[in-house]
């Protein structure tokens, strides 16, 4: 058990829940955008939904979309901080089934880029996203993450892990789902250490490969 396990991360706001790991949701939406966000839609299911507003759970998320970590003394401010950067957020009672309570499906949009992200939040500030456009994954952004999205083909993790190993970063976990054979699919990788700005070009130049993200770690400690 760590220190963080016992009196929960640095953060503003009531609840490591729902305002600490809403906001680090957010976050990763904005990580994964990759551009600065102009509108957002955000479902909230079950408690979220019932208990979000008296826990600063809507502000937490406006927050982290607008880049802002758990700590960030503007948090409270979020929505005037929203309007100030053009930023439309849009909320909606959701039902999304058989997740974790504390659960956001967040779509949002710049002026090119359209993400959309699904996740809980787990206690503690701490996160699982379970959905990346529209594809399953399962990492809890507490180490750096490479996202790759690409149609199905034969060896495409192999090689994406040789470039890795290439770079002398370890794969601690990963995680890949594809729609059908041959479709699009999404590769998750949770590394030890960020990649470099090369081997992030490097898969950008992939013929196959149609969309890349590095998420930084959000997680303290």
């Amino acid at each position: 058990m760590s220190l963080l396990d016992m009196i929960g991360p640095v953060m503003i706001g009531p609840s490591s829940s729902h305002t600490a790991g809403a906001c680090r949701l957010g976050l990763v939406a904005h990580w994964l955008l990759g551009e600065a966000p102009k509108a957002a839609t955000i479902g909230l299911h079950a408690s979220f939904a019932k208990t979000g507003r008296g826990h600063g759970t809507h502000l937490a998320l406006v927050a982290g979309l607008l880049g802002y970590s758990p700590d960030d003394p503007r948090l409270p401010q979020a929505f005037a901080e929203a309007e100030h950067a053009g930023l439309n957020v849009e909320f909606r009672d959701v039902d999304l089934g058989d997740v974790h309570p504390n659960t956001a499906h967040i779509e949002l949009r710049g002026e090119t880029q359209k993400v959309t992200v699904q996740g809980s939040s787990t206690g503690g500030g701490v996160i699982l996203v379970t959905q990346v456009q529209g594809l399953g994954v399962n990492f809890s952004a507490a180490s750096p993450t490479v996202l790759l999205r690409y149609q199905d083909a034969v060896g495409m993790i192999a090689r994406v892990a040789s470039t890795v190993a290439a770079d002398g970063v370890n794969i601690a976990a990963l995680t890949c789902t594809r729609e059908n054979r041959g479709g699009q699919a999404l590769l998750a990788i949770e590394l030890d250490a960020p990649l470099s700005p090369e081997a992030l070009a490097f898969f950008t130049a992939w013929k196959d490969t149609n969309w890349v993200r590095l998420l930084p770690k959000l997680m303290d400690g």
